[in-house]
């Protein structure tokens, strides 16, 4: 692919912003203040940026590690002695080095913002400076005889040779050459704080900054690891998220990145949108019984009072009727959507199986069997890794979707409130299971999938048009994985 000088977001932009984020974050914003003062949303977003340092150099492949051991990093801190031997492919003094540089780097985004700084070329420098200082050599290319060899690596400054990679197939991939850096990179930032005047949504101004970014790949290595941390600078200076992305984001990563080479930012934009979702999802999950690390009795009692008052008053009262409206008109197009799927399947295999069957079976809010499968919705949230709230006096509709066909099959959606607290945000949640015959006469209930990677989340602030088509497409996506699922069982 041969280099092109960047070229500005398209005229075009507001059709890329997503339609999930808005609501979300409305939500958010009314509740960030005291989820911020919360113990809970303190570890939560320490637990995110141990999570983020450690993917990153696995995306990077400067190692990997196992895991089993990533997830005992990320809950109980970055320590030599958490590593057993075998679970990395590099020493861990090493590994354990280049995570800390990549903690110490998104701190720094938060310090950065918190000082009201715009972003700079030399903060760029800086970055790449503290990313790498633990990096001492990186590959190059010998161009005549194709041999990569190592070298060391220039630290928080521009490169000075091309650093055009080659492909597996053999094309090479061409970036901005060494003496047009300083230019194109000056032509990045300007772009960018003209994008902030024009207030374009955080999610397509971090992708386009991203990409741009990576085009220019100006450091002879690490360009990835800054790419990722000014597109979380864009998240953070909206008081949003940092940008995460794991080892199993990686293949939709850059699938995503060589649309954006084709001139479609259009992925990389669901795919960041998709990270900042989950954020958004899991930290309105939080409890908020840990409110402050000292636990003062004012703090607490003082916050009972307002919580309180917020659930007296008409706004919550007027806000809990409209998103369970809205689950009623979703809870009815599943319902139709489920049993047309039903009919279907009874019809195509009619003439195969004489005691095939394939029904639905659903409870609507208010109904005596709302509190059934509960242990299934908790599974399918854990899975999901959020707080389904199933406490009897909440909204609560399920409807499954049971075909008797071999092994018993059984899909199942469920709409509830999402976290501690009922503030006017629901989900519907997927799963899929099995049922077989035990010994005793009962039903097994055995292999609980979750059918997607988050639940479908909608608020008091969604439009109705637009959130029952995005319900639509989502619920498709769910009906075609639900099938695979029962598929694989036959």
């Amino acid at each position: 692919m041969a280099w092109q000088p960047i070229e500005d977001i398209s005229s075009s932009w507001q059709s890329l912003a997503s339609s999930e984020l808005p609501p979300l974050v409305t939500v958010w914003n009314e509740q960030a203040e005291r989820l911020r003062a919360s113990g809970e949303f303190k570890v939560f977003m320490e637990r995110l940026r141990r999570e983020i340092a450690i993917e990153t150099g696995i995306i990077e492949r400067l190692y990997n590690i196992d895991r089993g051991i990533t997830r005992l990093l990320i809950e109980q801190g970055i320590n030599e002695a958490l590593i057993p031997h075998g679970a990395t492919d590099r020493p861990v003094k090493q590994v354990v080095s280049l995570i800390r540089d990549q903690e110490t780097a998104i701190e720094g985004l938060f310090d950065f913002v918190g000082g009201q700084r715009n972003l700079s070329t030399s903060y760029i420098k800086q970055l790449h400076q503290v990313l790498t200082q633990n990096q001492q050599y990186t590959e190059a290319l010998v161009p005549s005889t194709g041999e990569i060899v190592r070298v060391s690596l220039i630290m928080g400054d521009w490169k000075r040779l091309p650093n055009n990679p080659m492909r597996p197939d053999g094309i090479i991939d061409e970036y901005c050459p060494p003496e047009q850096v300083a230019s194109e990179m000056d032509r990045l930032i300007e772009l960018h704080h003209q994008h902030r005047n024009q207030q374009i949504p955080p999610e397509v101004e971090s992708a386009w900054l991203h990409h741009r970014f990576t085009q220019i790949h100006p450091f002879q290595d690490g360009n990835g690891r800054v790419a990722r941390c000014i597109a979380s600078l864009v998240f953070i200076q909206a008081g949003w998220f940092p940008l995460v992305l794991t080892r199993d984001d990686r293949a939709d990563y850059i699938a995503a990145l060589e649309q954006a080479d084709q001139g479609n930012l259009s992925k990389l934009i669901a795919l960041f949108a998709k990270s900042q979702k989950l954020a958004f999802i899991r930290s309105l999950g939080l409890s908020e019984q840990v409110l402050s690390e000292s636990r003062r009795t004012q703090v607490i009692i003082a916050s009972i009072a307002e919580k309180l008052k917020q659930n007296q008053s008409a706004s919550i009262q007027e806000r809990s009727r409209k998103v369970e409206y809205f689950a009623s008109k979703l809870f009815e197009i599943a319902s139709n959507r489920s049993q047309d799927v039903a009919n279907e399947i009874k019809l195509s295999v009619q003439n195969l199986f004489d005691d095939a069957d394939a029904f639905i079976i659903s409870a609507p809010v208010g109904d005596s069997r709302s509190y059934y499968h509960r242990y299934q919705i908790v599974e399918t949230a854990k899975q999901l890794r959020y707080f389904a709230n199933l406490r009897n006096h909440n909204y609560h509709s399920w409807i499954q979707l049971v075909i008797n066909i071999g092994i018993s099959t059984t899909i199942l959606l469920s709409f509830h409130v999402l976290g501690h607290e009922y503030r006017g945000l629901l989900v519907c949640s997927a799963c899929a299971y099995h049922r077989d015959n035990a010994e005793d006469g009962e039903r097994n209930i055995s292999d609980i999938q979750a059918l997607t990677d988050s639940p479908f989340q909608f608020s008091y602030a969604d439009e109705e048009g637009n959130l029952t088509e995005r319900f639509k497409q989502w619920l498709e996506d769910v009906i075609v994985t639900g099938l695979e699922y029962w598929n694989k069982s036959l």
